[in-house]
């Protein structure tokens, strides 16, 4: 059964960085599953799946406009430290759910701190990142009423 919207997809993958280093992989876990064609994964992903069977195997190399996007630096911001309350440890890497205007959450990531000012970075992680990946397609389904 072939790949296409809708369908229920298992993978096995490894992602790597250009330098070879394993950001993420479901080895050791369950398979990744997802319905196809509803925006479920990164955008180049399921490009390069869509057709696929089950068995296949493949890699994929996206470059970051199809994966997590470009790095923005109108999503870099300073704020004060009392923003952050009680928290003594604040450092670098940490990360929160901040609110929107929207009524919904985002998520930050401390990436300074100077004195009484840290800058916070709304970019995913990943933004500004190739991204390959290492894939076998484990099984193809169609989905449930419920899924």
């Amino acid at each position: 059964m072939q790949i296409e919207k809708n369908r229920v997809v298992s993978i096995d993958y490894t992602l790597t960085n250009d330098e070879g280093a394993v950001i993420d992989t479901s080895e050791g876990r369950d398979p990744l599953m997802y319905v196809h064609g509803v925006g479920a994964i990164i955008p180049g992903l399921e490009q390069a799946l869509e057709g696929r069977e089950s068995g296949d195997e493949f890699k994929v190399l996206l470059p970051p406009t199809e994966g997590y996007g470009e790095r923005d630096d109108r999503l870099l911001a300073e704020v004060s430290r009392e923003n952050f309350g009680e928290i003594e440890d604040l450092s670098v890497g940490m990360r929160f759910r901040v609110p929107t205007d929207q009524g919904d959450y985002q998520v930050v990531t401390v990436s300074e701190i100077v004195e009484d000012r840290v800058t916070i970075d709304a970019n995913h992680p990943l933004a500004g990142v190739n991204l390959n990946f290492d894939v076998v397609v484990r099984d193809v389904r169609d989905a449930t009423a419920d899924e």
